[in-house]
């Protein structure tokens, strides 16, 4: 038996345990929406990080990473351990199609698990919700916890999505509008972040990233 895991937010870049392959490609029917609340990694109770969760949308596709385990179930069960403990906020684990870039007619992988959550906010606790785009990027931009601050998700997502060659249009503004928040208030830097390409696209800036602990291994 092989596991498949695909990954759609901090897993593209920092899946943060034992795998045998990775491969980029995307899911059908699928998006991407910052609706999910975050209180014990990058945000607290009193103010929930927002974090990324995949939404149902006809004839989407969400672009991201698929992780193979292979090595026997022992492997498989300390990587699915991990998972769970790492993505407790999400209540839901789906199987789905998984498609490599070029290849649409046919899924290149099938019964791969991703872990989304139930869009409602009786049954899921940690559903947010859609809110309006400021709403959104005025939480993102001032929410922090044990392994970081929310902001800093977003830009690495954004940038990760860019090393992947394939842009989320809705990241991108997002990005934007938290920047506009923290230029306001004055805690942007115009920085360069080591570790960025020398070339950015022209939607990113030159901001500073805080340096994280170790608990990053636990993102979401």
């Amino acid at each position: 038996m092989v596991l498949w895991v695909f990954g759609y937010g901090s897993l593209v870049w920092n899946p943060g345990f034992d795998y045998d392959e990775k491969v980029i490609g995307f899911i059908k029917d699928y998006k991407r929406v910052f609706d999910l609340a975050c209180i014990d990694h990058r945000g607290t109770p009193e103010l929930p990080a927002r974090t990324c969760t995949l939404e149902e949308s006809e004839g989407a596709i969400c672009w991201g990473a698929a992780f193979c385990v292979r090595g026997g179930p022992e492997k498989e069960r300390l990587a699915m351990e991990y998972l769970e403990r790492r993505e407790c906020e999400y209540d839901r684990k789906s199987l789905v199609d998984f498609y490599k870039e070029g290849i649409t007619s046919a899924p290149a992988v099938t019964r791969v698990i991703v872990f989304t959550s139930t869009p409602d906010k009786v049954s899921n606790k940690y559903y947010l919700g859609p809110a309006p785009l400021e709403v959104m990027a005025s939480q993102i931009a001032t929410a922090v916890g044990p392994c970081g601050n929310n902001r800093d998700y977003l830009f690495l997502l954004e940038k990760a999505m860019f090393d992947i060659g394939h842009e989320d249009d809705m990241v991108i503004e997002l990005a934007n509008e938290v920047r506009k928040v923290l230029a306001m208030v004055g805690t942007v830097k115009e920085k360069k972040l080591v570790g960025l390409p020398n070339i950015l696209p022209a939607h990113i800036s030159a901001i500073q990233l805080h340096v994280l602990p170790e608990a990053i291994t636990l993102d979401s």
